[in-house]
């Protein structure tokens, strides 16, 4: 069962658009958008998500977090006003803060409905594994206001899948549904919008049942390779593959897989 999470930190006493729970038993915290209709995220409130997800990456509790809403929507993006009010120091942050999901060691999983737009769009392309509803539109508005994604929106998307849909995506705002967003790889799942709770309690579930030193390594050998040389990933891949073997939960998984047992890991 969920539960508030309570803080330790004074700054995050009062969640400025959003607000956090835990659920120790599936070793899960949950992080809900919720300023509904449209979720749209403040200023503020990026600082404090990246606050949060530090946070997170430093309970032995949690195991796998879930970025989810309140509501038809998952964001419609950032509050325009705010860019208008914001200092050069506070708007050079934004994709930094931005990234947390990305620097978080803990795999993160984000469930999409609506409108998933601007912010909503870059916060959900910062996280691991996106699970989208059937009604989410995936798009990066900015150009109709003058701009350009500022927090990694079309960065990210370029890695994806590509400079040309990519373009298509930024330079002409355009609007990408759930179905299309999965046939580019850009969201790892498509569901029916009754079946979104269901499939996210699934991954969580499955998640869990992987060696939590293995799925760290792997998050991080992925992500700092993004960019790396063929012969620089592999050699990087070698390495981690034998610090891992010297692991506790290596040799509990191979006595599993020997036992014809299900393992029983504890993340070292």
């Amino acid at each position: 069962m969920s539960s508030p999470y309570i803080f330790a930190d004074p700054r995050l006493d009062k969640l400025d658009g959003f607000q956090v729970e835990i659920d120790e038993a599936h070793e899960r915290a949950d992080i809900i958008l919720n300023r509904p209709p449209y979720n749209v995220v403040s200023m503020p409130q990026r600082d404090q998500l990246r606050l949060v997800f530090e946070t997170f990456d430093e309970d032995v509790r949690i195991r796998i977090i879930v970025v989810r809403s309140v509501g038809e929507h998952f964001s419609s993006g950032g509050n325009i006003g705010g860019f208008m009010e914001a200092t050069p120091e506070t708007v050079s942050k934004l994709a930094w803060n931005i990234a947390s999901p990305t620097r978080c060691s803990k795999p993160v999983i984000v469930a999409n409905r609506g409108y998933c737009f601007g912010v909503g769009f870059e916060l959900s392309l910062a996280c691991d594994f996106r699970i989208a509803s059937e009604t989410t539109l995936y798009a990066l508005p900015e150009q109709k206001l003058g701009q350009i994604p500022g927090s990694g929106g079309s960065a990210r998307l370029q890695k994806m899948i590509g400079i040309t849909r990519t373009k298509d995506i930024v330079m002409r705002s355009k609007r990408i549904s759930a179905r299309l967003a999965f046939d580019w790889s850009i969201a790892t799942e498509c569901v029916p919008d009754a079946e979104l709770e269901k499939a996210t309690d699934k991954l969580v579930d499955e998640l869990r049942s992987f060696a939590p030193l293995a799925q760290r390594t792997a998050k991080k050998l992925l992500n700092d390779t993004e960019d790396a040389t063929l012969t620089v990933a592999i050699e990087l891949e070698g390495h981690c593959y034998s610090r891992l073997r010297q692991s506790d939960d290596f040799k509990e998984g191979v006595e599993a897989f020997n036992a014809k047992r299900p393992p029983k890991f504890v993340g070292r």
